[in-house]
C-alpha cells in the first residue's frame, strides 16, 4: 500500500475505534431502567454511574496527553481501546450496583486513554484549513455509535437482559484495535501544518494565557453539560414522563440521533470550513449559533405536547450536533503540535468537570426531588452559557495558514 493513502486508513480505522466506544458508552442510558429494576438504585446513583466514568476519564486524560506528546501516540491508543474492550466483556461479571460502578470506571479510563490522542494524531495527518471537515468525519462516530448504542441497548437489553448489549462491540475492539496498530503509520508532529511559533502556542505555560483554547474549551464545556444530561436521561424521560415503551423509546431517540448526527456533523464541518476562507472565527461562530438555534427545539420537546417530541427533539439535536467539527476544530488549531495532545487532555478534563461529570447527577436528584422535566431545564442554560463564552471566541480564533504564512515571513 502507498504511503499516500496511510491517513485516509488511519482515519477509517480510528473512527470505526470511536463508533464502537460510543455504542458502548450509550448502551448504558437506553438499559438504566432495566438496571433500576434490578439494583433498586435512585436517580442519583443511576446518575452517579455516568459521573464515576467521567471522573476517571477526566483524571486520566491530563497525564495521557502529557506522555502522548513525548511517546508512540499510536502504541497508547492501542492500549487504551484494548483496555475498554476489555472491561466491556466484564459485564459478564457485573451482578451488584457496585461491580458495575468498578466495571464502568475501567471502561472511562480505556476510552480516554484512546479519545483524547486521536484528535491530536488526526491533526498531524490533514492540513489545518481541511480539519473542519475532517474532524466531522471522525466525529460522525459520536450519533452513529450513540445512536446503534441505544437502538441495541433497548432491543436486546428488554429481550435478553441488560448485560447482553454490551458484549455487541468488546470483540471488534480488539479485532479493530489490532488491525490499526499494524497498518497505521506514527506522523511526525506538526508534519500537516506551517507553524506560528507564538509562546501561548507552544508551552503549556502559554496554554493558561492562551484565550482562543479556553474560550473554545468552556464553550464546550457548557455543551457537553446539555448534551450528557439530555442523553443519558432521555429514553428514561419517553419511558417515565410520556409513557412511551422503552424499546420503542430508545428506537426512535437512536434514529433521531444517527439521522441528526450525521447530518448535522456533516454540514457542521463544511459550513465551518466555507465560512472559514472569511474570517479566522469562522469555527466559534459556527458553534455559537447552533448552540442558540437548539433551544426552541429542546424547550418544546420537554414541555411541549407529546404529539410533538419527536419532532422537536430531532431539531434540537441537529444544532447541537452542528458543532462537533468545528469546536474540535478550534480546539486542536488553537495550539501548536509540540503540546497538542497535553492541551487536548486538559481540554477532556475541564470539558467533563464542568460538564458530563455531573449534570446527570444534578438533573436526577432534581428528578428524584421534582421531575425529569424540570431537571431538564439546566441544560437550556447551559446552551446559552455555551453560545455566549464562543461568541467572546470569535475574537480570539488563532490566525488562518495565508495568515501566518505572511507573519512569518515579515518575521
Amino acid at each position: 500500500m502507498q504511503r499516500a493513502t496511510r491517513p485516509l486508513l488511519a482515519l477509517g480505522l480510528l473512527t470505526a475505534l470511536n463508533f464502537l466506544n460510543y455504542i458502548d458508552r450509550y448502551i448504558l442510558p437506553a438499559v438504566q431502567p432495566l438496571i433500576k429494576r434490578e439494583f433498586h438504585p435512585s436517580d442519583t446513583a443511576l446518575g452517579a454511574l455516568t459521573m464515576v466514568f467521567i471522573l476517571f476519564y477526566m483524571c486520566v486524560a491530563p497525564g495521557v496527553g502529557f506522555l502522548a506528546d513525548r511517546k508512540s501516540r499510536k502504541a497508547i491508543m492501542v492500549i487504551g481501546a484494548l483496555i475498554w474492550s476489555g472491561a466491556t466483556l466484564l459485564t459478564a461479571v457485573t451482578y451488584s450496583f457496585t461491580s458495575l460502578l468498578i466495571r464502568h470506571t475501567v471502561v472511562g479510563v480505556g476510552e480516554a486513554t484512546f479519545s483524547l490522542i486521536a484528535p491530536a494524531y488526526i491533526a498531524d495527518l490533514f492540513p489545518a484549513e481541511k480539519r473542519g471537515r475532517i474532524l466531522s468525519f471522525f466525529y460522525l462516530a459520536i450519533p452513529m455509535g450513540a445512536a446503534l448504542g441505544y437502538i441495541i441497548g433497548g432491543a436486546l437489553g428488554t429481550r435478553y437482559g441488560w448485560r447482553a448489549p454490551f458484549y455487541v462491540c468488546a470483540i471488534p475492539g480488539f479485532m479493530v484495535a489490532v488491525w490499526f496498530y499494524f497498518a497505521a503509520d506514527e506522523p511526525l508532529r506538526g508534519e500537516s501544518e506551517i507553524a506560528l511559533h507564538t509562546v501561548q502556542r507552544t508551552t503549556f505555560r502559554g496554554l493558561l494565557r492562551n484565550p482562543a483554547f479556553w474560550t473554545a474549551t468552556l464553550g464546550l464545556a457548557m455543551m457537553t453539560f446539555a448534551i450528557g444530561g439530555i442523553s443519558v436521561w432521555m429514553p428514561t424521560f419517553l419511558e417515565r414522563e410520556k409513557g412511551i415503551p422503552l424499546d420503542r423509546a430508545n428506537y426512535y431517540f437512536g434514529l433521531i440521533t444517527v439521522v441528526d448526527g450525521l447530518a448535522g456533523t456533516a454540514v457542521g464541518g463544511w459550513l465551518g470550513d466555507l465560512w472559514l476562507r472569511r474570517s479566522r472565527g469562522a469555527y466559534y461562530g459556527i458553534s455559537a449559533i447552533s448552540a442558540l438555534l437548539a433551544l426552541p427545539g429542546a424547550v418544546y420537546a420537554f414541555y411541549g405536547h407529546p404529539a410533538w417530541i419527536f419532532p422537536s427533539l430531532a431539531v434540537a439535536e441537529f444544532f447541537l450536533f452542528l458543532n462537533t467539527g468545528p469546536l474540535n476544530a478550534a480546539i486542536v488549531n488553537s495550539v501548536a503540535a509540540p503540546i497538542r495532545a497535553t492541551a487536548i487532555g486538559i481540554n477532556l478534563f475541564i470539558i467533563h468537570l464542568f460538564g458530563d461529570a455531573f449534570s446527570p447527577v444534578l438533573i436526577g436528584a432534581i428528578s428524584d426531588r421534582s421531575s425529569l422535566r424540570l431537571g431538564f431545564s439546566v441544560t437550556l442554560i447551559a446552551m446559552v452559557v455555551s453560545a455566549f463564552i464562543l461568541f467572546l471566541g470569535t475574537r480570539f480564533a488563532p490566525p488562518r495558514a495565508h495568515e501566518r504564512q505572511l507573519a512569518g515571513a515579515l518575521a
